[in-house]
């Protein structure tokens, strides 16, 4: 084969991926406050949830969750947010808004559980678990307890305060089991558009854990990472008379500050 028919068929390989369809880039379930740390001068945040691919700023519809939850991780004790979702848009597609107040010092831990969503490119379910923690009014403990979801990344790091360059450690579970050397995408939530990526693979970071479910990762860049661990679910859900697989995602989103 010549050099010039290789070339060929690198630059056409190449091109093909530049027009991928964007259901094959990193999905991503997504709770997004305007801040993870609440103090008496900023008493309450707003918080958005929808379902995106975050580098590119690329939506995809959320049809309003299943459930969203508060958790006070000290007490363990929850509360439904579901009732308290407005509607609202974000990058051009359906996503849900609310505003949070805590009442109390604490560590609250955001959930959202959503609609299954048939993705027709992977011929499967995709379910992703979200969490999102919030550290109010100085008070800093309980925030490194499993909350028993049917999957999730439990932070061995805390998950606020973190500077960027900061190393933070996860620890995904599936049925409240570790999971050994489970894959985790990781995406930076590029809201101005400013961040490029120098290559494709480059969008989407990829670190794998270890025998016991932990990974590591240093975040180059300040703002909100998402950290997702995708499983496949032991069930299936039937669509249009077929058993269809259902990948579980185990998704976590930390915000990184800039020094100053």
């Amino acid at each position: 084969m010549s050099a010039r028919t290789i070339t060929g068929f690198l630059l056409a390989a190449f091109c093909l991926g530049l027009l991928l369809p964007q259901s094959l880039l990193a999905h991503f379930g997504a709770i997004l406050p305007e801040r993870s740390m609440l103090d008496q001068s900023t008493r309450t945040t707003r918080v958005d949830f929808a379902f995106l691919h975050p580098f590119e700023q690329v939506g995809m519809d959320l049809t309003q969750p299943e459930s969203v939850t508060v958790t006070h991780m000290d007490s363990l004790k929850s509360q439904a947010m579901t009732k308290k979702l407005q509607p609202t848009t974000i990058l051009g597609h359906q996503a849900w808004t609310t505003t949070f107040e805590p009442k109390r010092p604490g560590v609250y831990c955001l959930t959202m559980e959503p609609v299954p969503y048939w993705e027709p490119s992977e011929d499967l379910y995709i379910k992703h678990i979200t969490k999102t923690y919030l550290a109010a009014f100085g008070q800093e403990s309980g925030w490194s307890q499993p909350l028993g979801l049917e999957t999730e990344i439990v932070p061995l790091t805390r998950p606020f305060g973190l500077y960027a360059g900061n190393v933070f450690q996860g620890q995904v579970l599936l049925n409240g089991q570790p999971v050994p050397g489970a894959e985790v995408e990781i995406e930076y939530y590029n809201a101005e558009k400013k961040a490029k990526a120098a290559t494709p693979s480059m969008v989407t970071q990829v670190v794998r854990a270890d025998a016991n479910g932990v990974f590591t990762y240093a975040a180059p860049k300040a703002g909100w990472w998402g950290f997702s661990a995708l499983n496949q679910a032991d069930y299936t859900i039937e669509r249009k008379g077929q058993d269809k697989a259902v990948e579980l995602g185990a998704v976590l989103w930390v915000e990184f500050l800039p020094w100053k």
